[in-house]
């Protein structure tokens, strides 16, 4: 049988973009990304997958230069903060309850053009899971889970791009939420990823990945 791929992208593209992509160490600070491109990364992370489809979470994106500045400092002297094109921050809703499944359901109803009622069933199958879930979890801990998809999807997006990123859990979320405004909102930050270009002298950039063999860490069981 003969298989037809409907591939966008050819795979020895995607795999070389994943393996040009490394967790950049230092931006080059004079490089922006486009807007157009930028808008692009935002509709990557729009469109992440979560569980249900619930959306737990929110990005922000901090523009203001003596903000990251401050920022700086709670994130381990880490300088891609301030030097990267943008600052993404990645938090997840704290406290996820029938309020936001309402809002959920009112939001496919509105999309899909169906009847509130009919989308009842669903609900309540969320909601179940939010007031007890089927194994011992903590709500909250789910919805930091989720944030990483989304993470995930950023990166590859901008590695498929062209643009360079670096996921950074090497902060102080405490201090972010209390300089950003988060805990005002309802939100907690997650992960960190900058994101821009490349300096030419990040050394890192050069160093061959050091990966487990496929035999290791894939295993086909049946």
């Amino acid at each position: 049988m003969i298989h037809m791929s409907s591939a966008v992208v050819s795979t020895d593209e995607l795999l070389q973009q994943l393996q040009w992509r490394y967790a950049t160490k230092k931006f080059d600070a004079t490089k922006k990304i486009a807007d157009d491109l930028w808008q692009t990364l935002v509709e990557s992370l729009i469109l992440a997958p979560s569980s249900f489809g619930l959306q737990p979470w929110k990005f922000f994106v901090v523009t203001n230069p003596a903000i990251r500045q401050q920022l700086v400092e709670h994130s381990w002297g880490q300088a891609q903060v301030v030097d990267a094109s943008h600052l993404l921050v990645l938090a997840f809703k704290k406290g996820l309850n029938t309020a936001d499944v309402d809002r959920y359901m009112q939001n496919i109803a509105t999309v899909r053009q169906v009847p509130l009622e009919n989308l009842q069933g669903f609900a309540k199958v969320i909601n179940g899971f939010l007031a007890q879930p089927p194994y011992p979890l903590d709500i909250d801990e789910w919805s930091k889970r989720q944030v990483y998809i989304a993470l995930g999807q950023f990166m590859t997006s901008a590695a498929l791009l062209g643009i360079d990123t670096c996921p950074i859990e090497g902060f102080s979320p405490a201090k972010y939420d209390e300089v950003l405004g988060l805990t005002e909102l309802g939100y907690a930050s997650v992960v960190l990823c900058p994101a821009g270009y490349r300096a030419d002298d990040d050394k890192s950039a050069v160093l061959p990945k050091v990966r487990y063999s496929t035999n290791e860490v894939v295993q086909y069981i049946g």
